[in-house]
């Protein structure tokens, strides 16, 4: 497989929390990697699929094609958790509108975001959305990078205590406001948090993602490629040797790899606008798994190039 891709993923509980964050070990995965969610113990695909501009395409037939092309070799591939935002253009219609030509696949974990600087508009921005998916409700909602935060996430956790809601989360990006995300997770009862995690933006591991795991709350990681930077830099390098003994083909499977072995991190939700990136993806969850040793060294090996 080439390297180079195209730019365009109460004391019981302490007692888990801490027993999942002791030193992984190599072990070999039978199928793709799951990952339980914390709150209900719900197993979903370690592997889901981002939106941000990789599904802004507008009216253009043909780029909406390639985006359904890319949502039927996910759902092959076993994947689930799809997710999007009202900032990203268009990008929700044309989930719908793939969801629709793919016949509504069941297997699909639906992961929106409520993006308002109004307080009182929120309800309303998710109802559109809704009806962007053509669904019936959302499996998690998120509150957009904490714009208008405290609003917005009483309106979900009052949607999920309605039955209207089964997750309810908060996001941030690219290391920003971390204080802040802190803050929310020790305060609030949210079942997701959403941040940006590779081997180059590693501030997660300090204080989030510990704190995820004491408090359990699921994490997903976006712009595990800094929106394709990441490759790009990488591409023409030779992989290292020792990246097959992880089964990694590609530097996007190492970094997803190094992502997804932070015991803490239960869903990676790259973005791409090909098939064949879905299904490298999705095979980087499977196979092996580095231990702290080979984390250190791929974290090393990227930030050297």
């Amino acid at each position: 497989m080439s390297i180079t891709r195209r730019s365009l993923v109460g004391t019981a509980a302490l007692g888990v929390a801490a027993a999942a964050l002791e030193p992984l070990r190599l072990s070999a995965q039978a199928a793709p990697l799951m990952r339980a969610i914390p709150a209900s113990g719900e197993r979903i695909p370690a592997v889901g699929l981002g939106t941000w501009i990789t599904f802004n395409v507008g009216d253009d037939p043909e780029l909406q094609a390639e985006c359904t092309q890319v949502m039927a070799a996910f759902f092959a591939g076993g994947g689930r958790m799809i997710d999007s935002s009202p900032m990203y253009g268009s990008s929700q219609a044309v989930v719908g509108r793939g969801l629709d030509e793919l016949g509504r696949p069941e297997a699909l974990f639906a992961a929106e975001k409520v993006w308002t600087s109004s307080e009182t508009d929120g309800p309303a921005q998710i109802e559109q959305t809704r009806r962007l998916w053509g669904v019936e409700r959302f499996d998690l909602l998120q509150v957009h990078n904490l714009l208008s935060w405290e609003a917005h996430l009483d309106t979900l956790l009052a949607m999920k205590a309605a039955g209207r809601l089964r997750y309810a989360g908060i996001t941030t990006s690219e290391g920003r406001r971390h204080d802040l995300l802190e803050e929310i997770m020790r305060r609030q009862r949210i079942d997701f948090v959403q941040l940006s995690y590779n081997p180059v933006d590693r501030a997660a591991e300090q204080r989030l993602l510990p704190l995820a795991a004491e408090r359990g709350i699921a994490v997903i990681v976006n712009r595990p490629f800094r929106q394709g930077a990441l490759t790009r830099r990488l591409e023409g390098e030779a992989l290292p040797d020792w990246a097959g003994e992880l089964g990694a083909t590609s530097w996007a499977q190492l970094i997803l790899k190094f992502i997804l072995s932070h015991p803490a991190v239960t869903v990676a939700i790259p973005a791409t606008t090909q098939a064949g990136h879905v299904r490298e993806n999705l095979a980087a969850a499977g196979g092996v798994l580095p231990d702290r040793e080979l984390r250190e060294r791929i974290a090393a090996r990227i930030g050297a190039l």
